[in-house]
């Protein structure tokens, strides 16, 4: 197999897994399994597994909301994330924390996070860490188009900017802060502009191929790695499903939704992996091996013990800790 064919193949599985993932999750919310609803990033997957696939194990991540394909393609345990999502014993943060705050340090993943733009202050902060300890890791910083309209977008970059700290900023537009569009509020010409004027370098890809992901992200990996200071990956892409698990997105206009389901980056994945000469047999065996995998996880959480009730105080600060 050649190796470009190699690679786009792992790419395609990883996005097979976050879509198996969230798919399953959702079936398990909407069979009253799940407690409170999830942000699914269905039809993000390949920004997702196309940035991650250029980071090391000691390179730091942080997410937002919408975290679940974030952490998957950064190598957290998809058992624990499961359980967490069920609020279970064994889960990612001891299944107290839930769809949003998703984390795994033992690969580098420092938590998704439910306050929009979040993630910024705390990715700056890791670098400058990183920074000032010698190391040539560095931080990817995963964020959606509605956090530019935030004051920590403003505050983490020009921090980044003026200490030339080793962040990939990267910024999954997929049009839709919510339940409004994005450019109805939104000045200007857009995130990379806005990263531009701060002296932060930024880079425009099509984030529904995986492939121009991957190659966008790996030479503005390399930079980062040898000093080049920060830099941002504008991706544009579109969430398939409603703002969550609870949203039918009937909001949506129904030509633009089927549009953007023929644009949908798995299909175009294996659309280009035919023409390499990959078998479509191969690429079923990857879709079934993730939906396998995902629905054992969800029967394996549902039936997971809930947490010993005074674990409720662990990890918790006060005066009398």
């Amino acid at each position: 197999m050649a190796t470009n064919s190699a690679r786009l193949l792992a790419l395609l599985s990883t996005m097979q897994r976050i879509r198996a993932f969230e798919e399953t999750a959702m079936a398990g919310h909407a069979a009253g399994e799940v407690p409170g609803p999830l942000h699914p990033s269905i039809g993000q997957e390949a920004v997702a597994a196309g940035v991650c696939a250029n980071l090391r194990v000691d390179d730091r991540l942080t997410s937002n909301h919408r975290g679940h394909g974030h952490a998957l393609a950064k190598g957290a345990d998809a058992a624990r994330m499961m359980l967490e999502l069920y609020g279970r014993a064994g889960g990612s943060c001891g299944g107290k924390g839930g769809s949003m705050h998703i984390a795994d340090f033992s690969v580098g993943m420092l938590g998704a996070n439910g306050v929009v733009s979040g993630g910024i202050p705390i990715a700056v902060g890791a670098a400058q860490g990183l920074q000032l300890l010698g190391s040539d890791a560095i931080v990817c910083c995963m964020f959606g188009d509605g956090a530019i309209n935030r004051g920590p977008f403003l505050e983490g970059l020009n921090w980044a900017a003026l200490y030339r700290l080793p962040v990939l900023f990267v910024c999954e537009d997929n049009g839709v802060a919510a339940f409004t569009a994005t450019a109805s509020v939104t000045a200007g010409p857009g995130v990379a502009a806005r990263a531009e004027s701060l002296g932060v370098p930024a880079v425009a890809v099509d984030g529904n191929d995986a492939a121009a992901v991957d190659a966008a992200t790996a030479a503005l990996v390399a930079t980062i790695r040898a000093g080049g200071g920060p830099r941002l990956l504008h991706a544009r892409t579109y969430r398939l499903t409603g703002h969550t698990s609870t949203d039918a997105a009937t909001w949506r206009a129904t030509d633009e939704v089927a549009a953007a389901r023929e644009n949908d980056p798995i299909a175009r994945l294996e659309s280009v992996l035919r023409a390499e000469g990959v078998a479509q047999p191969a690429l079923d065996a990857l879709r079934d091996d993730a939906l396998r995998e995902m629905s054992a996880l969800r029967a394996h959480a549902n039936a997971a013990p809930w947490p010993d009730p005074a674990s409720a105080f662990a990890d918790v600060i006060g005066e009398n800790a």
